[in-house]
């Protein structure tokens, strides 16, 4: 979702948040949108700010003994200064009495005006988390994704390569699955990928010549898993007669990486072919990725031996 509306916004945190709609109910369809975070300023959710409007204005103690401070013309003007600048809405919290000249600016100029319970720190460390996960980047990929070993792996591949099979067969040995087909993955933070698995397609697998299974029903609830972070990609290639791979890819293995919201994801191409054990060979890719990510690399280990022998035979 790359935009958001007061109605859609107050009806998703409204209960967590003790939100009550007291003024402006006309100005709902005022919308939040991606690309406001995307720029410095306004920003989307901060303290009242007349200088650098916030798009949503929190409203605690100290910003209603600021309006208190000002003589009559000053507070009017700065009242409707915040109203001007169309607020998407403006929240009064620890239940504070509304001052009447806000209520009916706010209900003039159509700008929500929702009063809560809590603290202001508490509605702006929370709300900020909450728009920037739904406002946040996304998109859906092919593929199969699970959680491998507590990784997050999305197993990829051309249409027949055995991706479903794969993941049936990871299942079945107590590894999750996140996503079948097609995975929705969110950028969260600058680096951190989320994947979830879209409504429709919740706890199902679709195997050729099985059809549709239901892995929750099957192998019970704990054979599947809501979200997971990204952190590596496998694709499966076919391996056709007469393709060979160089002596250092033999060695190193196939690792490379898919930018994916341009982080780049390390990625791992196994080639596909009758008699190999996929699921074993994923198992011992994930484990080896996790080695790697501790700093232990068991090609460059034997290079180094290799290099270190070298050096020890006498010179011609």
């Amino acid at each position: 979702m790359d935009r958001l509306t007061a109605r859609q916004l107050y009806d998703s945190v409204h209960e967590r948040m003790a939100l009550r709609w007291v003024s402006g109910m006309r100005g709902e369809s005022r919308v939040l949108e991606q690309a406001a975070t995307t720029t410095r300023r306004p920003s989307l959710i901060g303290y009242l700010n007349v200088i650098y409007p916030n798009k949503i204005q929190i409203i605690g103690t100290e910003e209603l003994n600021f309006l208190d401070s000002l003589d009559s013309r000053q507070r009017w003007e700065a009242i409707n200064k915040i109203a001007a600048y169309q607020p998407v809405a403006m929240i009064v919290t620890k239940d504070q009495p509304i001052p009447t000249d806000l209520r009916e600016v706010a209900e003039e100029t159509n700008t929500p005006l929702w009063i809560s319970s809590k603290r202001g720190h508490e509605l702006l460390t929370w709300m900020q988390y909450h728009l920037a996960r739904t406002l946040a980047p996304k998109i859906t990929l092919h593929g199969v994704f699970l959680e491998v070993f507590s990784i997050g792996v999305l197993i990829t591949g051309e249409s027949g390569s055995g991706k479903s099979e794969l993941a049936l067969e990871l299942i079945s040995r107590g590894h999750r699955l996140v996503a079948d087909d097609a995975t929705e993955f969110t950028l969260i933070a600058p680096d951190v990928i989320d994947g979830t698995c879209p409504e429709l397609l919740q706890d199902l697998l679709e195997v050729r010549g099985l059809g549709v299974l239901n892995v929750r029903e099957m192998f019970g609830h704990t054979a599947v898993k809501p979200s997971k972070y990204l952190r590596l990609v496998v694709h499966l290639k076919p391996l056709r007669e007469g393709e060979d791979t160089d002596g250092l890819t033999r060695l190193t293995g196939d690792i490379g990486h898919r930018e994916i919201f341009e982080v780049p994801v390390p990625m791992i191409t196994i080639p596909v072919a009758p008699g190999r054990n996929l699921a074993v060979l994923v198992e011992a890719a994930v484990r080896n990725h996790v080695l790697k990510s501790k700093g232990i690399d068991p090609a460059q280990t034997f290079i180094d031996r290799q290099a270190h022998q070298m050096r020890r035979l006498p010179p011609w």
